[in-house]
């Protein structure tokens, strides 16, 4: 695989396969640790999940520009992988739950998500770069979107295995306690806490039933107060211990990064210095003229504000889409028995899109690859164009699979028996995930290879960081997938992202022959 590529790449891929493996621990579980520590609507979660999310690409700006202007990258990135495993530890740091002050508990997991957005920018595009400037060699440069392809699937490795150490260590926690996996629970608990008597006779018998039904040695709960106090701290706590295998994956990161760090390139060597030690324009910038800088500037933003859209819909993954699975999906049928623990809930999904991302990329490389033979392969602005509408035709499944299934205001309404027989068979959420991860291959790893390709020489930094600054504004309204759930039919949600992502594809189709001919 790594035959013909720059000995660099593969060291790279470790290195940023070993973050992602901790990054995706954590976003399996963010939105539902947030929503269960704090016993926060999916709506109220939503602003949180969206604000992080958006603040890991926008703070990936900041990075491009620190590199960029220290021209100190590999350092860069160093500090970006020490910073990662603080924030990890300061949310990792078990504390009790329900927790005796929101507002300062909050604060707190805030904060550590704050040092792990502002590590992940330091770290995300200022590797890209260094990615990219492997296959500034002419040796290589027919190699570029190929060698992303493998840098992106080695991302994708170590998120096939993080949400189940994030499940298992929660659902560990769990069994030590004498308690068994509800993803309904910490919700009921949250709710009986605060109403007590007052919560409706409806949700007092559901809870009955779940808080006994999750009584490893069949004792019948009688003290529904104690239950709900109990079983909401050892479930959050579980969480807490998946964020601290997170560090693990850091340190694992840091180690591998710091071994190979003298054999990468450096982006800071395509501005060489003059004789007095001052900076100079690099061969490649003198041969570009302004009109030409301008060009690139103006189809790198053109794509950039296409994306976005993409983004919206595809980051659903981890907040909206991982409501519909625990709220909707059969999660029964997946449950893997280990003894000293079990692999079943909501988050198990997680893993199904970077299975399909490793698993698929090898044969869309050898597709492209064919067609490129043939001199038929299409330009990477085609390509995106494409992914939008595939990821277009997976918002046109889950609309069609969600058609007969109920609102998320009635499901309060439904008892546990007519619950579980609307619940539709996890195959959907894994024939969603692989028509959008077909999507994301035509998409992301092609991108991140066009930024690299059509940014000016002395850009490339900001040009990554916008890239990602880009995948910011999506994330930042993620929050309307939340809005859209809980109150409008599940069909009307998901309808809306048919729309986002169509509107896209039609754009991009609009631009292309003006984006192959600047990136000539």
């Amino acid at each position: 695989m790594f035959k013909n590529h720059p000995k660099g790449l593969l060291a790279a891929s470790l290195s940023n396969m070993g973050e992602r493996f901790g990054f995706y621990i954590m976003m399996a579980i963010l939105a539902l640790f947030i929503s269960s520590k704090f016993g926060l609507s999916e709506q109220t979660t939503g602003y949180i999940y969206s604000a992080f999310y958006a603040s890991i690409y926008l703070l990936a700006l900041v990075g491009g520009l620190i590199a960029d202007k220290t021209k100190k990258y590999k350092e860069t990135i160093f500090a970006g992988i020490v910073l990662m495993a603080v924030g990890y530890l300061i949310i990792a740091i078990p504390t009790p739950t329900p927790v005796p002050s929101i507002g300062l508990y909050l604060a707190i997991t805030c904060l550590g998500l704050f040092v792990i957005s502002f590590g992940n920018g330091l770290f995300k595009g200022n590797l890209q770069a260094l990615v990219g400037q492997m296959y500034d060699n002419p040796q290589y440069s027919e190699k570029r979107d190929a060698g992303f392809q493998i840098f992106y699937m080695f991302i994708n490795i170590g998120a096939i295995f993080a949400p189940f150490i994030a499940i298992g260590v929660r659902n560990w926690w769990l069994k030590q306690h004498n308690f068994d996996y509800n993803g309904s629970l910490p919700e009921l608990c949250h709710q009986y806490i605060a109403e007590g008597s007052s919560m409706s006779s409806a949700n007092i018998s559901k809870l009955t039933e779940y808080a006994n039904g999750a009584m490893l040695d069949k004792t019948p709960v009688t003290d529904l107060l104690a239950f709900s106090n109990s079983y909401l701290d050892v479930f959050n706590t579980g969480f807490q211990y998946a964020f601290a295998a997170a560090i693990v994956a850091m340190f694992v990161s840091l180690i591998i990064y710091s071994i190979n760090k003298k054999s990468f390139p450096d982006p800071a060597m395509k501005r060489p210095a003059s004789v007095d030690g001052t900076s100079t324009v690099s061969k490649e910038e003198i041969q570009m003229s302004a009109q030409e800088v301008r060009q690139r500037i103006y189809a790198l933003f053109a794509v950039f504000g296409v994306v976005i859209f993409f983004w919206l819909s595809f980051h659903q993954n981890g907040y909206s889409l991982s409501y519909f699975a625990r709220d909707y999906v059969n999660l029964e049928i997946i449950n893997i028995d280990l003894g000293f623990t079990s692999i079943k809930g909501a988050e198990i999904f997680q893993s199904v899109n970077p299975f399909f991302v490793v698993f698929l990329t090898p044969f869309i490389m050898w597709f492209f690859g064919t067609m490129k033979k043939k001199d038929k392969e299409p330009s990477t602005p085609m390509k995106i164009a494409i992914g939008m509408g595939i990821a277009c035709l997976a918002y046109v499944f889950l609309m069609v699979a969600s058609l007969a299934l109920p609102a998320k205001e009635t499901l309060a309404t439904m008892t546990p028996t007519e619950i579980d027989a609307m619940r539709v068979t996890p195959w959907v959420m894994i024939t969603l995930y692989f028509i959008l991860t077909v999507a994301e291959l035509f998409i992301s790893p092609l991108g991140l290879s066009f930024v690299s390709k059509v940014a000016p020489p002395h850009l490339q930094g900001l040009m990554q960081g916008c890239w990602l600054a880009a995948t910011a504004i999506g994330n930042s309204i993620l929050f309307i997938g939340g809005i859209l759930y809980m109150h409008v039919p599940l069909w009307t949600c998901w309808l809306v992202f048919v729309i986002a992502t169509g509107l896209s594809m039609i754009v991009m189709l609009s631009m292309v022959k003006w984006l192959e001919r600047v990136a000539k």
